[in-house]
Parts: structure tokens; C-alpha cells; sequence
């Protein structure tokens, strides 16, 4: 058992709990990681699965992601672009197939017509509230009162245009039925990311990958951590009082360390908060507002094949379909890789159904879902793989945690307050880059700099002056 004296403890060794570290580092205080997990990367993780690379969390950077790109190019890695040359496949209503180009799907000029408007009613919703404090905004409850799925049809009445737009949020972002969360919930979806308009445009929201994998954004910030990241502890308990308002003491107690710090951060997701117990307990309001938190659940599904045979035919790999197991496909080949790779999602309800099966029957209904979009070559990949993040100990979902219904405006306000000398840092409680490793680092970095300045850069040269002596 280490016992570590820190002037903080980071509890969750992802991007916001790593970036935040390396940010308490820079300024002079002294950190400890602790992860309950035997590698670091959180929802990050890049693995080797039957000889095929596979990213098994997240990997997409868009133009957007800015604190991310600047990370990137401070750490030495490089992106290359999501292969997007030739057709996509739309699967419409009737489960017809079309083939097209351009960033429309391929629908009645009806349908189209009311895509285009409920995309700009959510344009401008997302322009008019932000993604920084939507919960403050007059139409807060109004639009949190009432479910996306619901608020969809009061604004158009055909059912194709309301499926399709459902899906870039639903299932394509906070992996929840529609009906499951709120219209507020999809306003700070697409404030996060800039409009909605870049949510419905998958050559932004998914235009480029790290070189090697996303998680080594965490790889490399652990390294230069060295000792100070511990692995497999996972934390059992926080205790802390106060001596002055501005004073802590606090002891965390995990499976292999015990540290004394002043500040504790959890940069976990909210859903995993009540796997510690805090002494003195959390206020009401923390245990109320983490209830009305959770993930969603999707199936990321990995298939690699001899070659891209899809861009034999002149598709580009990316294939739509609302009403398809898989909803979502795309060109997922990596830098270099003579092989081919596609990956698709299977979301929230559906994904629900397809786990009742066993393992062979799931993944035969996954490829023939798959195959409905890019052929029968789809049928026989030389690698399978579905990443099932719901089944994960320390994660038990994905992407992100949202609010249900009227949760948002309730208890927004107070997701970042601090308890005491506890803080919170993840990319579920993010404005920009909202669940995606933008949001994590923007976390990280905001949550070390509200740190620094709680502690006084003075107080800590003083104290680090103080242990060399």
C-alpha cells in the first residue's frame, strides 16, 4: 500500500483526469492518478484485437474540437482524414437503398423540406441558448418539460424527417431513445458542437483520427506523470474536513494507495460518483442531481476485411438508415492499413434487443444490417469485434452521461459546484466538445485552473520549498 502527502488527488486516469493533472503540475502542485482500471485512457482505448488495431472508444477530432487539435499538436501526434470518396447509402422508411452524393440524404422534396426546417429550428435554438448555461436561459423549461422525440413531431408532421433528425442526436450522439431526454438535452448536444448543422454533417463532426490511436492523448500525458499515476485502485473513500474556508484536509483511501491531499478531483462520469463514499456524505442536492444522470448504451462494432471492398463498387463506407439495426456506418480503415475496416452503431432500444441474443445470432443480424448498405462482402469480415461499454466495471455506458427528462434546467446549475475541496471534471459535464475528448481536456484544463487559484501558486512553491528541505 503506497501512502502519498499530494496537493492533489485525480481520481480517473482519462483525458480530463490526466489533463488536469499535467495542468496542477505546470503550476507547481504536487498530484497523484488514481485509476481503477489496469491502463489509462478512460473511454479511450486503443487495442489489438485478433491482429486488427481497433479503437475501442473514442477517436473522431472535428474542426471544432480546438483545445483537443491544440493537445494534439503539443503532444506530437498527427490526424489524417476519415476516407470519404464516392457514394453513401441511405436506407429510407420503406427500406429502399439509394446510393448519393452530397450532404443530403436522398428523400422526397417533402421530407427534405422539413429536415432542412427542423434543422433550422435547432440551429438557431442552439445560436440563441449555448452550450455554457442552457439551464439559465427563459425557454429552459419549456424545453426541458417536454421529450425530443415529442418535440420533433410538434414541429413537423412527417414521420421520416422526424426519424432522421432524431437519429443524429438520439442514437448518434447521447445513445438514448428520443423519447428518453429532453429537447433542452438536444439543444446543448448541438450547442456543444458549434450548430446542429455540423451534428447532421458527418464530414465535420467525423472528419479526421489520431495516427496511432486516441488514446495515446493519455498514453503520453501518464508518461511524462510517471509515478504519480497509480493503476488498478480503484477508490473506496473520500474523507475530508475543513480546517479554514480555504484550507482541507482530505484522505482517499483506493485499493493500492492511501493519499492526503487538499483537493480532490473526480474526473469520472457522474454515473460512477456513488461507487465512493464521501464522509462527510454529499449534499442533497449533489445526491439528487447525480440520480437524474446516466448513460446511454450503444454497440460499436468493429469489421475488418482483406481489402476496403466497398470502394471497389464507389461507396465511400458511410451508409444511413433510421430505421436499420445498424443506423450508422462508416470507412473506420487506419493510416496505412492495406486492409479494410467499417464501423457501425447499434443504438440504445436496438441495442437492447440484439444483447437478448446469443453472441453468433448477434453478430449475424449486425452484418446483414451492415451488408444492407455495402453488399454481401460485408457478410464474412476476417475480424469481428463489438465494443460494449455498458458492460465495462468502471464505465457501464457511452458515451456520456445526459440528463432525463427536466433533469437539465433542474440541476444544471450546479453540476461543476464544487463540495468542499471536492471537484468535477468530465466530459459529461462539458460546454464545448461536450462527451467527446474535447470536452474532457476543456474539463481538465478548467478544473486544474479553478484549483491553482483555490490554492495559491505561492502556497505550493512554498510547500514543495518545504518537502526538499
Amino acid at each position: 500500500m503506497l501512502n502519498l502527502d499530494r496537493d492533489v488527488v485525480i481520481v480517473g486516469a482519462g483525458p480530463s483526469g490526466l489533463t488536469a493533472a499535467r495542468e496542477l503540475k505546470k503550476a507547481g502542485l504536487t498530484v497523484a492518478v488514481l485509476e481503477a482500471r489496469d491502463r489509462v485512457g478512460g473511454r479511450t482505448w486503443t487495442d489489438t484485437v485478433d491482429g486488427a488495431v481497433l479503437e475501442i472508444g473514442g477517436q473522431w477530432v472535428s474542426p471544432d474540437q480546438t483545445a483537443l487539435l491544440e493537445l494534439l499538436d503539443e503532444l506530437g501526434l498527427k490526424t489524417y482524414s476519415r476516407y470519404r470518396s464516392g457514394e453513401s447509402v441511405y436506407i429510407g422508411a420503406d427500406g429502399g437503398k439509394t446510393r448519393y452524393t452530397g450532404d443530403s440524404f436522398p428523400v422526397s422534396e417533402a421530407t427534405g423540406e422539413e429536415m432542412d426546417k427542423l434543422i433550422g429550428i435547432l440551429d438557431s435554438l442552439a445560436a440563441e441558448i449555448g452550450a455554457t448555461e442552457p439551464w439559465a436561459h427563459p425557454k429552459a423549461r419549456e424545453l426541458d418539460t417536454i421529450s425530443f422525440h415529442h418535440w420533433l413531431r410538434k414541429n413537423s408532421g412527417d414521420e421520416e424527417a422526424c426519424n432522421n433528425i432524431g437519429l443524429f442526436i438520439a442514437g448518434g450522439m447521447l445513445t438514448k431513445p428520443a423519447h428518453a431526454f429532453s429537447a433542452l438535452q438536444a439543444v446543448l448536444m448541438a450547442a456543444s458542437a458549434g450548430s446542429f448543422s455540423h451534428l447532421t454533417d458527418e464530414d465535420f463532426i467525423l472528419d479526421k483520427r489520431v495516427i496511432g490511436g486516441m488514446q495515446q492523448v493519455s498514453l503520453l500525458q501518464a508518461q511524462e506523470l510517471g509515478a504519480d499515476v497509480v493503476l488498478n485502485s480503484p477508490v473506496r473513500t473520500v474523507t475530508w474536513e475543513t480546517e479554514t474556508e480555504a484550507d482541507h484536509r482530505v484522505t482517499v483511501v483506493a485499493e493500492r494507495a492511501t493519499v492526503n491531499a487538499r483537493f480532490v478531483i473526480m474526473a469520472v462520469p457522474p454515473n460512477l460518483y456513488s461507487r465512493v463514499s464521501f464522509d462527510p456524505p454529499l449534499p442533497r442536492r449533489q445526491h439528487q442531481m447525480h440520480q437524474h444522470q446516466s448513460l446511454g448504451l450503444v454497440i460499436k462494432v468493429h469489421a475488418v476485411y482483406s481489402t476496403p471492398f466497398w470502394r471497389e463498387d464507389g461507396l465511400s463506407g458511410t451508409g444511413f438508415g433510421a430505421g436499420s439495426l445498424v443506423q450508422e456506418v462508416y470507412d473506420n480503415t487506419n493510416h496505412g492499413d492495406s486492409r479494410g475496416t467499417l464501423v457501425g452503431f447499434v443504438s440504445d432500444e436496438k441495442a437492447d434487443a440484439v444483447f437478448e441474443l446469443s453472441a453468433g445470432d448477434r453478430r449475424r443480424v449486425i452484418l446483414e444490417s451492415i451488408a444492407g448498405f455495402l453488399g454481401d462482402k460485408a457478410l464474412e469480415p476476417e475480424v469481428y469485434y463489438e465494443s460494449d461499454w455498458g458492460s465495462e466495471e468502471w464505465t457501464r455506458g457511452a458515451y456520456a452521461a445526459s440528463y432525463d427528462l427536466g433533469g437539465l434546467h433542474r440541476y444544471g446549475k450546479d453540476q461543476h459546484t464544487p463540495v468542499g475541496p471536492i471537484y468535477w471534471c468530465s466530459s459529461d459535464i462539458a460546454a464545448e466538445g461536450y462527451q467527446h475528448v474535447d470536452g474532457a481536456i476543456r474539463m481538465g484544463q478548467r478544473t486544474a485552473a479553478a484549483i491553482i487559484a483555490a490554492a495559491g501558486v505561492s502556497g505550493a512553491a512554498n510547500r514543495a520549498a518545504a518537502a526538499v528541505g
